[in-house]
């Protein structure tokens, strides 16, 4: 096998990867929109900085973005000053991950900080 087709082979693996993983990033509303209009798997993290239990799970969070097939957007909204958005998603507690396919709730998370519970939070839109 030539150098070429090696090197094509591992950039098409490696690009697969990388096109299924979990991508965090800071809440917008057009992101939000966005991936509701099409309807893609996406979670709101309500996350407050003076949490520790948000600090957890962001970690957990950043942990599982190594994991393949986790294709979906973590969106973290600032607890403290999204009044509008936990008011819409009904979010009575900072450490809440709301878990969407589309316009559908697939599954809440509240203080949740352990791998499995977080990873099978995010599978439910998948």
């Amino acid at each position: 096998m030539n150098i070429g087709k090696i090197i094509f082979s591992t950039l098409l693996v490696f690009g697969a990867l990388v096109s299924h993983a979990l991508e965090i990033k800071p809440y917008s509303a057009s992101a939000l929109d966005q991936a509701q209009k099409a309807d893609k798997p996406v979670a709101l993290h309500f996350h407050a900085d003076w949490c520790p239990t948000c600090r957890a799970q962001t970690k957990v969070l950043q942990d599982l973005k190594s994991e393949a097939g986790l294709d979906i957007t973590v969106l973290v909204a600032n607890y403290d000053t999204e009044k509008d958005l936990k008011r819409r998603f009904n979010v009575r507690a900072q450490s809440t991950l709301v878990v969407l396919r589309g316009q559908k709730e697939t599954y809440r998370v509240v203080g949740d900080t352990s791998p499995g519970g977080l990873r099978g939070a995010l599978k439910s839109a998948l």
